[in-house]
């Protein structure tokens, strides 16, 4: 089994990387890897369904769709992540494999002297709070299995980010199961960084081997980083992937301002606003179907909306309500 530990922080290479190993190597595979700030979003969520998107567009958060399916997440330095590899056990269904791959982490954990648990579908828990959520996708006969490492992660910033069921938006997406959360280092009996906690990790999965493989340590060849980074720029650093493979959706929007209450009605197909409709008590001296037809078409992310209310007079529009406030209100 080979054994890579990342050192690159950036979220698109590493999620690209993530399909290569699955895709392009035959041989099994032991990862370690750290994001920097980012929401990795499930394979058929509904992006915006699911995040903050002024909050990570303020915060420089970036937001990357993965290959497996289950719910967003956030990465940020302060959490670590694994992943495996290997050949699909014939007869093993998604339960089976969970149990597999999060066997040896638990393990890891425990050997740390901290009770840890496999609860529900794919979640592993401390005292009842979640610091692991894992995902699996199959590539032929082949199965990966990937999951967070809560170590010391910025919760804050994470509850900020994460939306909770959202019912302004309507669709067919899969939604995030929230619950509380715990960072390892909360547990720990004796102080240790992230750094160390990685090559603990590492160390003890080689030397207990229950996945029966020997760990062979690798390091990326300069084809292996043309090849993730040709993923990275074709697929997972491009919008279309990110945002624009979300399920169509309605989505509606209500709130009081200093210069009135305005609701907001759309659908967006192929990541685009159409038949927007707004309404409210506000004043204005411009009719507000120009302002929708400024709009119609607009990709419905947080930069586009944005990009668009500040390149009129919004005053005219909505009087005393800033290109913020507004922009606001369509998330």
């Amino acid at each position: 089994m080979l054994c890579i530990i990342d050192t690159s922080t950036e979220p698109c290479f590493n999620l690209a990387a993530e399909e290569y190993l699955l895709k392009g190597f035959s041989q099994p595979v032991f990862r370690l890897w750290r994001n920097d700030d980012a929401v990795i979003v499930g394979r058929y969520q509904n992006t915006l369904a699911e995040i903050n998107a002024g909050y990570a567009s303020r915060h420089g958060i970036k937001v990357v769709r993965r290959l497996t399916g289950g719910g967003a997440v956030y990465h940020d330095p302060g959490n670590l992540n694994y992943t495996f590899i290997e050949q699909k056990v014939k007869g093993e269904d998604s339960a089976a494999m969970f149990r597999r791959f999060t066997a040896p982490i638990l393990d890891a954990i425990r050997s740390l002297g901290i009770e840890a648990s496999l609860e529900g579908r794919n979640d592993l828990l401390i005292e009842g709070r979640k610091f692991s959520g894992n995902a699996i996708c199959l590539y032929r006969n082949r199965v990966l299995q990937h999951g967070t490492l809560l170590f010391s992660t910025s919760e804050q910033k994470l509850s900020a980010v994460l939306k909770e069921k959202d019912e302004r938006f309507r669709g067919k997406a899969v939604d995030s199961n929230r619950r509380g959360v715990t960072n390892i280092s909360s547990h720990l009996k004796r102080k240790m960084d992230i750094e160390e906690f990685t090559g603990y990790l590492a160390g003890y999965i080689r030397s207990h081997a229950s996945l029966g493989e020997e760990l062979v340590p690798y390091s990326y060849t300069e084809e292996d980083i043309r090849a993730i980074c040709h993923l990275r720029d074709t697929r997972y650093s491009r919008d279309e992937w990110n945002f624009g493979k979300s399920p169509d959706y309605r989505f509606s929007n209500r709130r009081r301002f200093n210069g009135g209450t305005v609701e907001v009605c759309f659908n967006v197909a192929g990541g685009k606003i159409a038949e927007l409709s707004i309404s409210g008590d506000y004043f204005f001296t411009r009719p507000t179907e120009e302002f929708c037809a400024l709009l119609t078409g607009t990709p419905h992310d947080f930069d586009s909306i944005r990009k668009k209310t500040g390149s009129v007079s919004l005053g005219e529009y909505f009087f005393n309500i800033s290109p913020e406030e507004l922009t606001e209100l369509f998330f």
